[in-house]
């Protein structure tokens, strides 16, 4: 890449995401990081010797399989958080054992489920709960035949 020596803003996470793509690949650059860094190079560029055809080519695909990355991650995500959800439900009746989010041990039949969001990472908690006990569905250990 080329080395950007402007003082704007766009020089300066342009730098420092080069920094991080240097030590570990595209894989920490997300698609809006990539798109900031590859329009910097081409704004920068000598004009002398530009870019040739087939490096911006291999850019645009990186920059789509980044994406395509993304977007099947979100969407097995929300596949599991489905699949938490109907196995949980499957469960309400059901006797359990495992380990309740307080880390004592829960041994009960299921009475109801319900779904925590955590707003931090912005992920959504599956818990069963037994009396008046909670439990990621995660840990549950054993399904019993009530």
């Amino acid at each position: 890449m080329s080395r950007i020596t402007d003082a704007g803003s766009t020089a300066s996470s342009v730098s420092s995401t080069g920094a991080s793509t240097r030590s570990g690949g595209f894989s920490n650059v997300d698609s809006d990081q990539f798109m900031q860094l590859l329009l910097a190079e081409l704004q920068n560029q000598d004009p002398l010797e530009p870019m040739k055809n087939s490096d911006m080519v291999q850019q645009m695909s990186q920059i789509r399989n980044i994406g395509a990355t993304d977007q099947l991650t979100s969407t097995l995500s929300t596949l599991r958080e489905s699949q938490e959800l109907v196995t949980a439900s499957s469960l309400i009746g059901q006797k359990v054992e495992g380990l309740a989010d307080d880390a004592s041990a829960i041994n009960g039949v299921v009475d109801r489920i319900t779904v925590e969001t955590d707003s931090e990472n912005k992920t959504r908690n599956v818990k069963v709960h037994v009396g008046n006990q909670t439990m990621n569905i995660r840990n549950i250990r054993t399904i019993l035949n009530s």
